[in-house]
């Protein structure tokens, strides 16, 4: 073992702290827009409590990082150790917020609620990330990365890609010359002047717009110089403060976040260990227990101080390390973001940017996330991908239909389910399908891919389990409880019975291609 201290900044560090540093620049600007825009969150709670916690959430689990990598490099003298690159994971603040937050803010008529909701479904997660560090190689080992993948891969398309989009095209002289900005260099290669990041450039190019349309009276982008000013209203210093007490009263909304908060934090143990095996596969091997319980700690700790969102391992560790991100870059991105976050100053940013110049980012997020659920799994699993995006899909109509009956002042059940499945609208159906959505997506994406694989028994167990969870409400139902909905599981066992039968009894032909044929990679990525 050498003694020899590590440098703790290099010249290759300013290039991906331009980079990492935007990337967690626009995540944060996404997720108070969210917080402001959707659920219409008091800026007080925004500016004085959620942000300043995700930013001392984000400064330990940096600067964690950046300890585990100085010390990787002063055990094996290296000089190109590159740090995990970490923050909030974007798929799941879109979850949070339209699938925990948004509904019960919406219920209660009182977005603290939601607030409350989210911070227990945050404290949920953390302690399976936590105890899962231990399960995550038995949960990779059984379940499908099809069905993994497929999964996110819905989400990508319902919460993630869909309203970007539809905002992009709403605004469309902003949102798709940001795109094609973004495209340009993160799809074709194109270098910007300088170096400079493509988010940063999409940004100042959607801003220069934005600005240039409101001095000639087109206001394009909604910026105003009353805004701006206001704006300088939260600038001030707020320090974390204890959220314990809302941590816990967000309990009485137990039963529909369990349904999304353990699945996903399963998703969580998975693909932190995809992205440490990519580390590995780059020359840097970190210790995969302490990453995973290191995000479940630092998770925890921010929403004890009222932090909404969870932390995560990000994709794209080779990208930061091949444009000279060693270990200062992520250390810079945690001091970056916690004066940021303490002082107010995002909410200035947030007057300076149009909401559409960041929507192109998030759809090239979910563009990324969708791809790789085909990349990343066998070409004989596409099916299984396909399946598992139904679920998601459902759930979002729901949503869409859901919220537009609310602003009407009614309900589906109010209106009459005969009557909406007269004109096309199969409501029952989506309810159905896409409540546990997460979950409903796994066991059938599981299934499928274990009978293209020719794997009958352990196609018969997913469906075993999937008859468990019905039972128990956590799928195909809206809240926990016992035989909610009793002939889906009655189904699921079914179709257990029926594929334990075939592996007995049938005679089943060979699987057409390899099973296991999965690529230990990572496509470098502006965001996760």
């Amino acid at each position: 073992m050498t003694t020899s201290k590590p440098a703790l900044w290099t010249t290759g560090d300013w290039n991906a702290f331009f980079g990492f540093g935007t990337n967690i620049l626009v995540n944060m600007l996404t997720l108070t827009a969210l917080l402001r825009y959707v659920i219409k969150m008091p800026d007080d709670i925004i500016f004085g409590r959620i942000l300043p916690a995700t930013g001392l959430m984000l400064c330990l689990s940096t600067f964690y990082y950046a300890y585990l990598a100085f010390k990787l490099a002063k055990s094996t003298g290296r000089t190109d150790v590159c740090a995990l690159p970490s923050g909030i994971s974007v798929p799941h603040m879109f979850i949070v917020v339209f699938v925990i937050m948004l509904p019960i803010s919406l219920k209660t008529g009182d977005p603290v609620k939601g607030w409350e909701a989210g911070l227990t479904w945050v404290f949920i997660q953390s302690f399976v990330l936590m105890a899962g560090g231990f399960l995550a190689p038995y949960i990779r080992k059984i379940t499908p990365r099809a069905a993994l993948l497929g999964a996110l891969a819905g989400v990508s398309i319902a919460f993630i890609s869909m309203r970007p989009a539809l905002d992009m095209f709403m605004t469309p002289v902003i949102g798709l010359v940001c795109f094609v900005i973004l495209l340009a260099s993160w799809v074709g290669g194109v270098r910007y002047y300088k170096g400079i990041p493509a988010g940063l450039v999409a940004i100042l190019a959607g801003s220069a717009i934005a600005w240039g349309s409101t001095a000639l009276g087109l206001n394009y982008g909604g910026m105003n110089l009353a805004n701006l000013g206001g704006s300088f209203a939260s600038f001030g210093f707020s320090l974390p403060l204890p959220a314990i007490g809302h941590v816990f009263s967000g309990f009485e909304f137990l039963g529909v976040i369990l349904v999304t908060a353990i699945p996903f934090g399963i998703y969580d143990l998975v693909e932190a260990m995809d992205n440490v095996e990519s580390a590995a596969a780059g020359g840097d091997s970190f210790p995969t227990t302490r990453v995973l319980t290191a995000d479940g700690v630092v998770s925890l700790i921010g929403c004890l101080m009222g932090n909404p969102f969870i932390n995560a391992v990000y994709i794209g560790h080779p990208g930061w390390k091949a444009i000279g991100g060693r270990i200062g870059y992520s250390a810079a991105t945690g001091v970056m973001v916690l004066i940021l976050s303490w002082f107010g100053i995002l909410a200035l940013l947030m007057a300076l940017i149009p909401v559409v110049a960041i929507s192109p980012i998030l759809l090239y997020i979910g563009m990324l996330i969708g791809a790789q659920a085909f990349q990343e799994t066998p070409k004989s699993h596409a099916p299984a991908v396909i399946l598992a995006l139904v679920p998601q899909v459902a759930a979002w109509g729901k949503l869409m239909i859901d919220n537009s009956l609310g602003a009407a002042g009614t309900n589906a059940a109010a209106v009459g389910f005969d009557k909406l499945g007269q004109v096309g609208v199969l409501y029952h159906g989506l309810e159905v399908l896409g409540s546990g959505a997460i979950l409903v997506s796994l066991i059938l994406a599981g299934i499928t891919a274990c009978m293209i694989d020719r794997a009958l028994k352990k196609a018969g167990a997913f469906a075993l389990a999937g008859a468990i969870l019905t039972f128990f409400g956590f799928m195909h139902s809206e809240a926990i409880g016992f035989a909610k909905t009793p002939m889906v599981a009655l189904s699921y066992l079914a179709l257990a019975l029926l594929l334990a039968a075939c592996a007995k009894y049938a005679t089943v032909s060979k699987a057409t291609e390899p099973a296991h044929h999965e690529v230990h990679g990572a496509v470098p990525s502006p965001a996760n």
